[in-house]
């Protein structure tokens, strides 16, 4: 099965997106019930994504850093299954994530537009 990824982020506005959805079942639903059931039945969550610019909904959906860096940790904590407390696990994450960061060095070429429309949103959680 496969709903294609540019027709279910690249909707211009949330009625296109329930376009999409009817699409998509009208093609699917007969096999596969639940996955557009889920989709509506959650739909006033999923929503919110319509009320950012595309450049910010592009970051929301471009997911491959996070699950790397997600891999990162696990691979971090994995090595040891058993901590004596919780503060000896959070130290191990933050030292792997201080380790892991330090690779970063590239930078998105749309970061200006995209900082612009993240401080409009969250001007007073976004350090200067």
């Amino acid at each position: 099965m496969d709903m294609d990824t540019d027709h279910k982020y690249a909707a211009v506005d949330e009625a296109a997106a329930l376009d999409a959805l009817d699409t998509f079942s009208e093609r699917w639903d007969k096999k596969y019930p639940k996955i557009s059931q889920s989709w509506r039945d959650n739909w006033a969550n999923l929503s919110t994504y319509f009320k950012f610019p595309q450049e910010v909904r592009r970051l929301i959906y471009t997911t491959n850093t996070i699950e790397g860096f997600n891999r990162q940790l696990r691979k971090v904590t994995k090595s040891k299954s058993v901590f004596p407390t919780d503060d000896s696990l959070l130290k191990m994450l933050y030292l792997a994530m201080m380790d892991v960061t330090k690779k970063w060095t590239g930078r998105r070429q749309d970061w200006s537009v995209i900082y612009a429309q993240m401080a409009i949103f969250f001007g007073d959680r976004i350090p200067e």
